[in-house]
């Protein structure tokens, strides 16, 4: 096989999340999530739901970008009141992609800065973060590993629940508040299996150390003895992805 992009094989690692989710509605948010959950529907998990991100479930997921000739294939309608449902009812698994994240899981979409007064950066608020943390599965996608993301402490402004004993509202365990299920950035896979639900790296992208993850994250991280090489995509998943996305667009997430 020629040389794997690594935005490739970060989809294709991506996919997997939701391979056990059964009939849930997967939503990416972003050109990689969007990708995985669409590759994990075509080829791994068929009963998953997704929406056209208008209105509608479809039977297949939408190719990204200008769409030509290609008819949407959908199934049946979803308005607001519907995706309230799944997401109360805890039937959606989505990847977000916070801008910053800490040791718990907790993640920042709203503002940079300790001075909410006057914030360094003013970005996107909390949106619907609060009220997906605590009733449905998350996974993460981060661009940039770096220590600017993984910070040292808590995130500026917890915009969604992790695993804080801190911020535990009484007669709650940890398990019942959040399902944090994969992180997934440029350098490596983590997820929240070490002990006490301590970040753990689960797999390293090719070249890439275990040190190097460390290094560029701010907090530490439980590295198993032997960490596996993220795997290869299939040829399959390739091809698919090329349908997936025709114009190419994951090429510009991770700078070329």
């Amino acid at each position: 096989m020629s040389e794997i992009a690594l935005v490739d094989r970060i989809i294709c690692a991506a996919a997997q999340v939701w391979k056990d989710d059964g009939e849930v509605l997967a939503t990416g948010i972003g050109i990689v999530p969007r990708l995985a959950a669409s590759l994990c529907m075509r080829s791994i998990n068929p009963d998953l739901m997704m929406t056209d991100s208008e209105a509608w479930i479809v039977q297949q997921p939408v190719p990204i970008g200008p769409r030509g000739s290609y008819q949407v294939q959908r199934e049946s309608h979803m308005g607001f009141a519907r995706i309230f449902d799944n997401v109360w009812g805890g039937k959606r698994h989505a990847m977000v992609g916070p801008t910053q994240v800490d040791r718990f899981g907790q993640g920042n979409i709203s503002m940079v800065g300790s001075d909410y007064a006057r914030p360094k950066s003013m970005m996107l608020g909390v949106r619907g973060f609060p009220g997906n943390s605590i009733n449905h599965a998350n996974s993460f996608f981060v661009p940039n590993h770096s220590p600017k993301v993984f910070v040292a402490g808590e995130v500026d402004m917890v915009a969604s629940v992790g695993y804080n004993p801190a911020r535990l509202a009484e007669g709650w365990s940890l398990d019942e508040v959040a399902d944090i299920r994969f992180i997934f950035t440029n350098l490596c896979v983590i997820d929240f299996g070490g002990p006490d639900h301590q970040s753990r790296l689960v797999s390293l992208h090719p070249g890439v150390t275990a040190a190097q993850v460390q290094e560029a994250t701010g907090f530490p991280l439980h590295i198993p003895a032997q960490v596996p090489t993220t795997a290869d995509p299939t040829p399959a998943q390739l091809a698919l992805l090329a349908e997936l996305d025709p114009h190419s667009l994951r090429a510009s997430v991770l700078g070329g």
